[in-house]
């Protein structure tokens, strides 16, 4: 038995890559993406039609991660991580419209809502966002959790994921 099937054996196994051909053979039951990932998977042969598609577009990097977790969420029987900008990590707002946002992007890709999750910054501000997402049925996974009072800062705003 390897090592990852005596992981997989005792917990979930998500994938943190772009890499289609990597997940495509370890069979992750989850996946997630962030930036850096996709900045080394628009060099990948595969996405080099995507890319060139949507240079000079001003949603491209929203458009390129759905493009990409759209591959990856057909290769996994769960669910795909989508990061909202974290620059957005301190507006409550604009948070919420960008994960509205992706979900809608995941919608026109033919990907259901039940099969993403939305990667938010775990700040106050990116936790009251999960909050009110997740009372409109878009789950959240929140990450950059450093201590016991963001997990439950998280766990009373009912995220689904931490």
């Amino acid at each position: 038995m390897t090592k990852l099937e005596q992981l997989a054996a005792l917990s979930t196994v998500v994938a943190d890559t772009g890499d289609i051909d990597a997940i495509a053979k370890l069979k992750p039951v989850d996946a997630t993406t962030n930036p850096s990932l996709l900045l080394k998977a628009s060099g990948l042969a595969r996405f080099e039609a995507d890319v060139r598609a949507l240079k000079g577009d001003a949603n491209a990097a929203d458009e390129f991660a759905v493009r990409v977790g759209s591959q990856i969420v057909a290769l996994v029987p769960g669910v795909i991580s989508t990061e909202v900008d974290a620059r957005l990590s301190f507006d409550t707002q604009a948070t919420i419209a960008k994960a509205e946002k992706l979900i809608e992007l995941y919608d026109k890709a033919g990907v259901s809502s039940d099969r993403v999750l939305i990667k938010i910054a775990s700040t106050w501000e990116g936790i009251q966002a999960a909050a009110e997402l997740e009372k409109r049925g878009i789950h959240c996974n929140l990450t950059l959790l450093f201590g016991f009072e963001q997990a439950r800062a998280c766990a009373d705003a009912g995220v689904f994921h931490i």
